[in-house]
């Protein structure tokens, strides 16, 4: 890709930059992950009542983010018919947008243990409170 274009990632709430600074790391290529991010995002809104039960998050120019354990995260992604590395670059390209959000939140702890993973979700207008 041109330095001038990125990858659409359509309504999953993760900047096309950071999926293609992810696919220049693993085999899957950019257009396909952000395929994947938007199967991912269609199963992800409507459950932040769970996540924000059990997790850390902060929620930033409409996006909420959260911070849950690998259990979680392999638990969440086992639902879906990605291969390794397409489930690997869902989780690094999740947790790559994450900790970005993290760290322009106000007052919120950035920094994410070795066996923790962001989720990235958009927050639709009934969600907000």
């Amino acid at each position: 890709m041109t330095d001038d274009v990125t990858v659409d990632t359509g309504d999953a709430p993760i900047s096309g930059t950071v999926v293609e600074r992810v696919a220049a790391g693993v085999a899957p290529d950019a257009p396909a992950i952000a395929d994947a991010l938007r199967a991912l995002n269609a199963e992800l809104l409507g459950r932040h009542a769970e996540f924000e039960s059990t997790a850390d998050y902060v929620t930033v120019d409409g996006t909420r983010v959260y911070r849950i354990g690998r259990d979680e995260w392999a638990a969440l992604i086992d639902g879906f018919d990605f291969d390794a590395s397409m489930a690997a670059a869902v989780r690094v390209t999740h947790t790559e947008q994450a900790r970005l959000l993290f760290t322009t939140a106000v007052d919120a702890d950035d920094r994410f243990s070795p066996d923790e993973v962001g989720v990235v979700v958009g927050v639709d207008t009934a969600e907000q409170f």
